[in-house]
């Protein structure tokens, strides 16, 4: 049988909504496709700009990859702004990979979809609908919307213009309409527009279904997302600070919404009959539950700030599961999952995969490195895109009121340049969304030279900063920002505690997240953080506490359940840490942290196949890490390396290192290696002296380790002396044997005071505190780091035995080792500051 795909876009369609209307027995077409099929969350791509992300889905690529880059763009060759069009999508959509391949496609309202390219099948763009002027004035079709455009005439009527919207049409959403005064109806212009424009979507759609042959059909309805702008502040249970008129006029809006597009739904299920698969789908979700925003805050783009970080999906059709639910899915794995069904290659370069866990059985999916290299007809745009002034302006004009831009200025040059910062800024974002940090950086700092409002870019530094652990620029930025926009204050305390945080000063920075955990829309970031820092402190309990709190308020958060894994981890729980990294791959499957987690904790209880595998996936997924490279390696050692030393099965060089605190015995053990045959990387800058006699073997770099470690190939085969306070600093590019000297505390700190000729003053109070604190920290980051194996030795054990303890060391270090002269640098004379037990 002949294979047909049905894709429909339902705009910040959510669980959240759907769920009580499916249990109310109001979604019944939805309802009967999930029952016959799968469902699950979807995960959505930061920034959340529907234009953005419905090509991402169309691509299967980011749109650093694909290009469009927000709601407008700059019509170069007239010198105007203008909606975004294909004209800027840089890669091919599955409609055009289907014509190459002779198939049949029809897009109908996909954004953006316009001029409509001349595929082998039907497109009708999203220009195609919006009303120009008044009912009975001219409507001209816009140039380009139709293809064929020997279709224009037999479909121009099948739009509907807003003033077409009758009484009929409003009471069904809003019951007491014609209570409405006149001078406050701007809600209800609001409203025909949107009806009117997803009427003649769905009036194309099933045309095109009744009257062309197909084999991929994609429909787009903006419904849900422009109801959900513009009546989600009256949706159940009311907000204290809507009036209680406007919530009983509106409050059933959203809802209605949902179930005519269900209605739309079921005719169009009807029109395609069961053997197509079909996927009904949403680019993000939308925020309904108490942290709805009801002043819309002055910021670009600010309605996005309304969407939220989960979409939903349903598939039903020829060979798909029944009745289960999927997890991890991702918008970007639409594409590549749609092109296997169809047994085509799915393209190396694509970001997403093909969700073939969704059937009960498919295609082993192949791969071809692009689609962009194939040579042949894929029927894009060979010329310049012309404008339609009337047609645009009608676009521009929604997008204004929905707020998704501003008014473009009147000074033509002032509108392309704020025009063209936008872009640069939402590819910015797009990097930061991908976790690079590098290329977003690099863009902001471009954008903060420019004369615009810059706090946007600010704000962003400092997350950037924060992350990178710049906390001195993170500081500044934030200084920079506050003093452009006073207001901020209040916004920007979280970004404050974990500056506080990072320069050292955790009592104020707790102060200020445990005020801000009392705000209840800050209040489960604010928990997030508190357990993180009390993981820092190595107070698990009191984190587990926070973490939580932080995941009742919101479950879905899969940086949360994460959190909360690591939690158990540390305190050796690993079938509870187990427990929270699945739900968070369930959330958000493209999570390399928590699958490295998953490893941790499957190796913890012995399953150690389990967690190869588990390795293997944070490693593929996030390959730039070593972490999960280094711990794969371990497991194999583990396995197959009976006859092997770890260096010789591993791709990592090795380096040894010499460790410890100041005055611990690691000028002494630096001695005995270079005399046993491992050279040191010494450069004799710190001279010998009273304290060091036969010298300090230190290398003058690693005192900015914390800074810079591109140096640190020279170490590659030699020992390095690395105080214990700066291991951590260790880039993962290397594996490291650690030798790590350990001396009675109190004969440290004398000796320490010794060297500083304080003699017999005391140390200052707590200092002891604080090296009993840095060494705890400091087991616990090697029980974290998969590249460190540590040997702890005793000053006092390799002064009364160097013989039993240089064994221990060859044993450790693998090497050959001339043991006696090791054994001859002992001088038990230089054992000063000894505390004797009696």
């Amino acid at each position: 049988m002949k294979k047909k795909v049905l894709l429909i876009g339902w705009d910040a369609a959510d669980w959240n909504i759907i769920d009580p209307l499916l249990k109310a027995g109001r979604l019944p077409a939805l309802e009967k496709l999930i029952k016959g099929g799968v469902r699950g969350n979807l995960s959505t791509m930061n920034p959340p700009y529907s234009p953005m992300l419905w090509t991402s889905v169309a691509t299967g690529k980011t749109p650093d990859k694909h290009g469009i880059l927000g709601f407008i763009e700059l019509d170069t060759h007239n010198q105007l702004v203008r909606p975004v069009t294909v004209a800027h999508r840089k890669v091919k959509a599955l409609w055009n990979i289907f014509h190459n391949q002779g198939m049949k496609s029809n897009m109908i309202g996909w954004w953006p979809s316009h001029p409509a390219e001349p595929i082998d099948g039907v497109i009708v763009s999203d220009l195609f609908p919006k009303p120009i002027g008044s009912i009975g004035k001219p409507w001209p079709v816009t140039k380009g919307s139709v293809h064929p455009s020997s279709l224009t005439k037999k479909i121009e009527d099948l739009r509907v213009h807003p003033e077409e919207i009758t009484a009929a049409h409003i009471l069904p959403f809003i019951p007491d309409a014609a209570k409405i005064d006149e001078k406050d109806q701007s809600g209800l212009k609001g409203f025909s527009k949107i009806m009117a424009h997803n009427a003649s979507i769905h009036a194309c759609s099933t045309w095109a279904m009744e009257n062309s042959e197909w084999d991929f059909m994609g429909i787009y309805y903006d419904m849900i997302d422009h109801f959900c702008h513009g009546f989600m502040k009256f949706h159940p249970p009311k907000l204290t600070a809507v009036p209680q008129k406007q919530y009983d006029m509106y409050k059933s809006v959203v809802d209605s919404a949902y179930m005519f597009q269900d209605m739309m739904l079921e005719r169009t299920l009807k029109l395609a009959g069961e053997d197509t698969l079909v996927i009904v789908m949403s680019d993000h979700g939308y925020v309904s539950d108490q942290n709805r925003i009801l002043v819309m805050p002055d910021i670009h783009a600010a309605p996005a700030l309304e969407h939220r970080e989960f979409g939903m999906f349903v598939m039903n059709g020829p060979g798909v599961k029944k009745g289960q639910t999927i997890y991890g899915t991702t918008l970007l794995d639409i594409a590549p999952t749609i092109l296997n069904y169809f047994d085509l290659p799915v393209g190396r370069d694509m970001d997403g995969r093909s969700m073939s866990d969704a059937f009960d059985s498919m295609n082993s999916c192949k791969f071809i490195e692009s689609w962009e290299t194939v040579e042949g007809d894929f029927a894009v745009h060979q010329k310049e895109i012309a404008s339609d002034p009337l047609s645009e302006q009608a676009a521009m004009e929604q997008l204004i009121e929905l707020g998704y831009i501003d008014k473009p200025d009147t000074n033509i040059e002032k509108a392309i340049h704020q025009t063209k910062c936008d872009l640069r800024f939402n590819l910015a974002r797009v990097y930061l969304g991908k976790r690079d940090y590098e290329e977003s950086e690099k863009i902001l700092l471009e954008l903060l030279k420019e004369d615009v409002n810059i706090t946007p870019f600010l704000t962003d530094l400092i997350h950037i900063c924060i992350v990178q652990k710049k906390f001195k620029e993170a500081s500044s930025y934030l200084a920079q920002l506050r003093k452009l926009e006073p207001k901020s204050l209040n916004k920007t305390k979280l970004a404050e505690a974990k500056i506080l945080f990072g320069e050292g000063l955790v009592k104020q920075g707790r102060q200020i997240l445990e005020e801000v955990s009392k705000r209840p829309a800050m209040a489960g970031t604010a928990h997030h953080e508190l357990g993180k820092l009390f993981m820092r402190l190595q107070e698990y309990d009191k984190a587990l506490v926070h973490l939580k709190k932080a995941i009742e308020i919101n479950p879905e958060s899969a940086k949360y359940q994460h959190a909360l894994s690591v939690a158990y981890l540390r305190l050796k729980q690993p079938e509870e840490s187990l427990d929270h990294s699945l739900k968070s791959i369930e959330l958000v499957r493209y999570f390399p942290d928590a699958h490295y987690t998953i490893g941790e904790a499957l190796e913890l209880m012995g399953d150690l196949e389990g967690a190869k595998q588990a390795y293997a996936t944070s490693e593929a997924l996030q390959p730039k890490i070593k972490k999960a490279t280094i711990a794969k390696e371990n497991i194999v050692h583990q396995q197959e390396g009976e006859h092997k030393t770890i260096r010789e099965m591993s791709q990592f060089p090795e380096i040894t290192i010499v460790s410890g605190l100041p005055r611990s015995g690691t000028s002494m053990m630096m001695q005995m290696l270079s005399e046993g045959g491992i050279t040191p990387l010494v450069d004799g800058v710190r001279k010998d002296d009273e304290s060091n006699p036969k010298g300090y073997f230190e290398y003058e770099k690693t005192k900015g380790l914390h800074k810079n470690s591109d140096w640190l190939d020279e170490a590659e085969g030699k020992v390095l002396k690395v105080v214990a306070q700066l291991l951590k600093f260790l880039p993962r590019d290397f594996r490291y044997k650690v030798v790590f000297m350990t001396r009675d505390l109190d004969e440290v700190l004398a000796s320490q005071q010794t060297m500083l000729k304080k003699g017999t003053a005391s140390p200052k109070e707590g200092v002891k505190q604080s090296f009993e604190a840095e060494l705890k920290k400091l087991d616990d980051w090697c029980d974290k780091e998969p590249g460190i194996q540590l040997l702890k030795v005793s000053y006092s054990d390799v002064v009364d035995a160097p013989a039993k303890e240089v064994d221990r060391i060859q044993e450790f270090l693998e090497v050959n080792l001339d043991q006696q002269k090791m054994i001859n640098q002992v001088e038990a004379s230089l054992y000063r500051n000894r505390k004797f037990k009696i």
